[in-house]
């Protein structure tokens, strides 16, 4: 039977269990392949970008089949394509069996997503806000839980780690179809009707900027989740305590997220962005440096504070500039130059390290933080001179 209300906090499970289920994948990756498969760093690198492009097909069927097809069909869809491809991984990891297999999950993985922010969007029991503020702590809280798992279990062999993350997912299936089975048509607000609205050149100019900020800063944070496992390990620091890392980024989240919210109301959201990223480019500067576990950490820290002061304005922030006529449109434009960063991210540091060194790569990641970061000021300058940028930005 269809429930008439979505019950908000399945869908908070929902992003703890999908986000812990993705966290036994990315981090995994290039140790995997260059350490027991013996591959390139290169071809680790493309293995992920294949895979990003593949949650970017996910992303964009997803949203297409959650308005044309039915949302709970498309939820358990997506769920079963990243469950079964999992389940497969168990016995199948050898090379080529093992990145296709990868490049499936990623594909459920971009239909869950997309789901997810769908199914919350379409609630009306809390605010926007409110909704995608937990749903982020949500996110975060997986990745704890999925990083500390597969730290400690790979040591048992890969196998046992798929197993752990085809439990994930599997409960992920039962949540769906135990809680999404709702009638969406009756919650959601109509459709607008005229395509997009046309927005004013000065916002189109800062929305560039915004998203030019966001391709550099998710490539850089794409090497947190590839090749920096493999420099941490060549520097005979265990995986394990790689994985602790991201399993302190995950609590220090959960913990100081409401905190910076909470003083987010008396900065102004630009301000905040340029401060938050300018932490995040500093890291990747400190990380040049970085020889010791102690030093990781620290960097670590570092990335997460820039983590949690700029990276949910980021979109708050074209929200704040569009018309809501076209708030869905530049949203998903937001997610593209997301995932185009994490699939760059991974290859770029492949070739780069291949071909020089890693100090090289956390210089070029820093530079070209710093440089986006730069022209999305100049930009905001020039809009805010010229009085076209409304003051709740």
């Amino acid at each position: 039977m269809k429930r008439k209300h979505i019950n908000f906090y399945s869908l908070v499970v929902y992003s703890i269990l999908l986000n812990a289920g993705a966290s036994f994948m990315w981090p995994l990756i290039t140790v995997y392949m260059h350490n027991y498969l013996h591959k390139s760093l290169t071809l680790a690198g493309f293995v992920m970008l294949a895979m990003s492009i593949s949650m970017i097909i996910g992303n964009y069927l997803g949203g297409k089949l959650f308005d044309g097809w039915e949302p709970f069909k498309t939820a358990i869809l997506g769920s079963s394509i990243s469950l079964i491809s999992v389940f497969l991984l168990i016995f199948f990891n050898g090379w080529p069996i093992f990145s296709v297999l990868l490049v499936l999950v990623a594909f459920g993985d971009g239909i869950c997503m997309t789901i997810l922010n769908s199914y919350a969007a379409s609630s009306s029991s809390r605010s926007s806000r409110t909704i995608f503020n937990l749903l982020y702590i949500g996110v975060n809280l997986g990745i704890v839980i999925g990083t500390l798992l597969v730290g400690f279990l790979l040591g048992f062999g890969v196998s046992i780690v798929y197993s752990a993350a085809t439990i994930f997912y599997l409960i992920l299936l039962a949540i769906t179809l135990l809680y999404l089975n709702v009638d969406i048509r009756q919650i959601r607000q109509p459709k607008q009707k005229g395509g997009v609205h046309k927005e004013p050149v000065s916002h189109i100019k800062l929305i560039t900027g915004i998203c030019f900020v966001v391709l550099t800063v998710y490539s850089a944070y794409a090497l947190w989740e590839s090749v920096i496992s493999v420099r941490m390990t060549s520097l005979n620091i265990s995986f394990e305590k790689y994985s602790l890392l991201w399993t302190i980024n995950g609590f220090m989240i959960v913990l100081f997220q409401p905190l910076v919210n909470r003083l987010g109301v008396y900065i102004r959201m630009s301000l905040q962005i340029y401060i938050g990223v300018s932490i995040f480019a500093v890291s990747f500067i400190f990380l040049i440096f970085a020889r010791t576990y102690e030093a990781f950490l620290i960097a670590m820290i570092i990335t997460t504070f820039g983590d949690m002061i700029a990276f949910p304005g980021l979109p708050a922030w074209i929200d704040t500039i569009v018309s809501p006529q076209a708030r869905g449109y530049y949203q998903g434009i937001y997610n593209v130059f997301m995932s185009l960063g994490r699939a760059v991210g991974p290859v770029m540091g492949g070739v780069i390290i291949d071909v020089v060194s890693y100090e090289s790569l956390f210089l070029t990641s820093g530079f070209l933080i710093i440089i986006s970061l730069i022209v999305l000021i100049m930009i905001g300058i020039h809009n805010r001179s010229a009085k076209r940028i409304p003051k709740t930005d």
